[in-house]
């Protein structure tokens, strides 16, 4: 997928009172295209394909005050939210026997498309990862309201430690607005009352305010916690997960930041059994599992090195991390496309570039819902 023919997303932005520039922006990001044809269910978008859809959208993002009033910044980030947060409906579009259009899973996938073209296009890392946020949540202000309050509350809280919440509901407004539908007071109303419920739980222009690092991972690990209580810190260890794509040189950090600890690698256990990456896996997996249960049992702290680039598979480790007491710290290493490529041919364990392209399709960043610290080392 072409990314970017010239210029930068924050040259494509309009100035507030201005109109997007639609030839620019479709010429200069080709993926804009790709939407155009891409049917939608017409109960809740009448107004047609997805391109229609985003253009309207960007167009009632942009004309709002709310966005004019915002720093350069995060007006760049909500323009970049609005052209990016359906991106992924040509991918998940589902037609059903009776024709009614559905496209399961969009936002995730949408953040996790965003994401690896918003890098190639060079954008700062923080810039980046707050867009990718926008989109991986726009649809929860339409209808957190009718959830369970305890659940919409701490979804709330997991949000803002990504992006700012008032700018979630200020995309989630211009998606509402951008659409012809049934029922489009219902979700302003429901927007509204999102923003209602964020400033009553201190979490709507800023991230949630934990009491500490313990008592915020014990809040995502356990359900119907106080965010506010001080919860008893029983770590044992600290495991140092690291977590990046294959290149991007985990390695090489940890050989020089960390060079004390004990570390079950993954790599390390391919090349003693002389297998390459994906070749039996299982075994591989099973014998990093011993090997970390090794310094859990005796209270070690060790560092676990893998690509470790999805939310789930992440978890499972975690859990398993977290079971024995440990303290989790996971080290995320990037560094741009030509450096990625560039570090994988010279491992000794070079990984197939196609199967770098799926991992590129599978990339979810590390973030403060899963782990006591996350440190981010841009290379």
């Amino acid at each position: 997928m072409p990314v970017v023919a010239n210029g930068s997303m924050a040259d494509l932005m309009p100035a507030p009172g201005t109109m997007p520039d639609w030839i620019a922006l479709e010429s200069e990001l080709p993926w804009l295209n790709d939407l155009a044809g891409c049917p939608h269910d017409p109960v809740h978008h009448a107004e047609g394909d997805v391109l229609v859809h985003t253009r309207m959208v960007v167009e009632a993002l942009t004309a709002s005050d709310a966005w004019a009033r915002l720093p350069e910044m995060d007006r760049l980030c909500v323009f970049a939210a609005a052209l990016l947060h359906d991106i992924a409906k040509p991918a998940t579009t589902r037609i059903d026997a009776d024709g009614r259009v559905s496209q399961p899973g969009h936002s995730r996938k949408g953040a996790i498309m965003a994401r690896a073209i918003l890098w190639r296009m060079g954008l700062p890392f923080a810039l980046r990862e707050r867009i990718c946020t926008l989109i991986l949540h726009h649809q929860i202000p339409l209808f957190l309201i009718e959830k369970d309050p305890l659940e919409a509350r701490r979804r709330a809280i997991e949000i803002s430690l990504g992006a700012p919440n008032h700018l979630l509901a200020m995309l989630a407004e211009a998606d509402a607005r951008g659409r012809i539908c049934r029922n489009p007071q219902r979700l302003l109303d429901n927007i509204e009352l999102f923003r209602e419920l964020c400033a009553e739980a201190a979490c709507l222009e800023a991230a949630f305010a934990f009491p500490d690092d313990h008592s915020r991972v014990r809040f995502f690990e356990t359900r119907g916690t106080d965010p506010g209580h001080v919860q008893h810190d029983d770590t044992r260890l600290t495991v140092t997960m690291l977590a990046g794509l294959p290149g991007a040189g985990k390695t090489s950090w940890l050989k020089r930041a960390r060079p004390d600890l004990p570390v079950v690698g993954l790599d390390e256990i391919r090349t003693g059994f002389g297998v390459g990456h994906g070749e039996i896996e299982g075994r591989v997996l099973q014998e990093a599992n011993a090997r970390a249960k090794a310094h859990l049992r005796a209270g070690t702290d060790f560092a676990w090195s893998g690509t470790n680039i999805g939310r789930e598979a992440r978890g499972q480790w975690i859990g398993l991390f977290r079971a024995y007491g440990a303290r989790v710290r996971i080290v995320y290493v990037e560094t741009d496309e030509p450096g990625l490529r560039h570090g994988n041919r010279r491992r000794a364990g070079r990984v197939p570039d196609p199967v770098i392209d799926r991992m590129i399709s599978r990339w979810e960043i590390p973030d403060r819902t899963e782990a006591h610290e996350i440190a981010v080392v841009l290379r």
